[in-house]
């Protein structure tokens, strides 16, 4: 009969960092109705909670919501169709690969946003611009994350396939994608929450688009408990993503 892990094993580490935020809040909390920390530049957490049924109902968050989420899919998705196979072929040519992997990596340290003039010229105040910064800021960690899984292939593994004399189309589908696949997957989640938090941030910088004109606004208003409880927001729905990722892969690999 298969063993069950008992739940403290299963979810001891979910419920830690529960416990752990939890505990952060609760100082935090402390310390602004002590005024250690100025409560005119930080509401206290109670009051950001209490902020979330305010912007729900009276902000139009779920219009928001949709608007920035469809920018943000729209960049995942040119991520990925673009940073996989761009990827897959710096892997394979050498030449190529040392004259333009360094430069990606450049590209992953560079603050992109600070670029959004230049796009706003091209594209004007459009989801466009959001979109082409969201995707400039994802692909560097998809395309290196590509390469480094293919590079870690056990070389026994591409030595079988070759000895069922698979072509290389098949040697790659069959054998190098699958073995690279956790890999992929990493800088899938790391290049997707790159490209949300760009598109908010631009957004937020043009005033156009969903989550980001929000935060704006409520800053504007001065409405503090707002404006956090509206950031608090946008790091949930990143965390959802992150944790969706996750579910993606081990439902492709089963045996993960």
């Amino acid at each position: 009969m298969p063993r069950h892990r008992p739940l403290h094993s299963r979810y001891g580490p979910e419920l830690m960092g529960v416990l752990v935020l939890l505990a952060f809040i609760a100082i935090i909390e402390i310390l602004v109705r002590t005024s250690v920390i100025n409560p005119f530049l930080m509401p206290r957490p109670s009051e950001v909670a209490l902020a979330f049924e305010r912007i729900i109902l009276e902000e139009n968050v779920l219009h928001r919501f949709l608007v920035t989420a469809g920018e943000a899919g729209t960049a995942a998705l040119l991520v990925a169709l673009i940073g996989i196979p761009f990827g897959t072929l710096l892997h394979g040519r050498l030449l190529l690969r040392k004259s333009i992997e360094t430069w990606v990596a450049a590209l992953a340290a560079a603050p992109i946003v600070l670029a959004y003039p230049l796009f706003l010229v091209i594209f004007g105040r459009s989801p466009w611009t959001i979109i082409t910064i969201g995707v400039l800021a994802g692909l560097p960690p998809v395309v290196l994350l590509t390469i480094e899984g293919l590079d870690s292939i056990p070389r026994a593994l591409i030595a079988t396939g070759r000895s069922f004399r698979l072509n290389r189309w098949q040697l790659f589908w069959k054998i190098m994608f699958p073995a690279a696949l956790p890999s992929i997957f990493s800088g899938l989640r790391i290049g997707l929450i790159f490209a949300l938090i760009n598109v908010v941030g631009v957004e937020f910088l043009i005033n156009f688009g969903g989550l980001g004109p929000l935060i704006n606004e409520l800053a504007e208003r001065y409405d503090l408990p707002g404006t956090y409880a509206a950031i608090c927001f946008v790091v949930l729905v990143s965390v959802v993503v992150f944790i969706a990722m996750e579910r993606i892969e081990k439902w492709l690999r089963p045996g993960s």
